[in-house]
């Protein structure tokens, strides 16, 4: 069972690692973009309103996939000050009642609530309202949920982790 466990864990750590990468290769396109539209708006006094659009969606969507990157990372927000001093075990235990009663809750919530946010945006065919801006926008709406379904399935990732960080703190308890 551990065995299984423990292989679960890392094609979750692998599919996590993936979203990184994504992260980081939209982080390059931001950066790109925003040195265009600083270079063309001070050098050649050329703005682009759908190209600035551009750069908040970028940084939208690092965000949304970012969030389980981070939770495989764990480096997600927490009271660390409490947190640090505690056995590995009593983290294992805080951690997976953190995934049940507070990340899969919200998380359900956020993706459930947001779907029809996204139908909306797509049935009006909503785009900016600015001049220039960006059509389309429930692409980028389309992250809210798709970023929570994400997030839920990592956190079971995140969940399994613990599991086996438990598992081995009992095994060592009974040596």
């Amino acid at each position: 069972m551990e065995q299984k466990l423990l292989k679960i864990e890392k094609i979750f750590n692998k599919l996590a690692d993936i979203i990184g990468y994504i992260c980081i290769f939209v982080m390059f396109l931001m950066i790109a973009d925003v040195f265009f539209n600083v270079t063309a708006r001070y050098f050649f006094k050329y703005g682009n309103v759908g190209l600035q659009e551009l750069e908040w969606h970028f940084f939208s969507v690092i965000i949304m996939l970012g969030m389980s990157y981070a939770l495989k990372e764990d480096v997600h927000v927490r009271v660390d000050v409490f947190y640090e001093g505690l056995k590995p075990k009593t983290k294992a235990i805080i951690n997976m009642l953190g995934v049940v009663f507070f990340i899969l809750p919200l998380a359900l919530l956020v993706a459930w609530l947001s779907f029809d946010y996204v139908v909306e945006a797509y049935e009006s065919n909503e785009g900016s309202a600015d001049p220039g801006g960006l059509p389309y926008r429930w692409i980028i709406k389309a992250f809210i949920p798709f970023s929570f379904y994400l997030l839920i399935f990592f956190s079971i990732g995140y969940f399994i982790k613990y599991l086996n960080l438990y598992i081995a703190c009992k095994r060592e308890e009974r040596k």
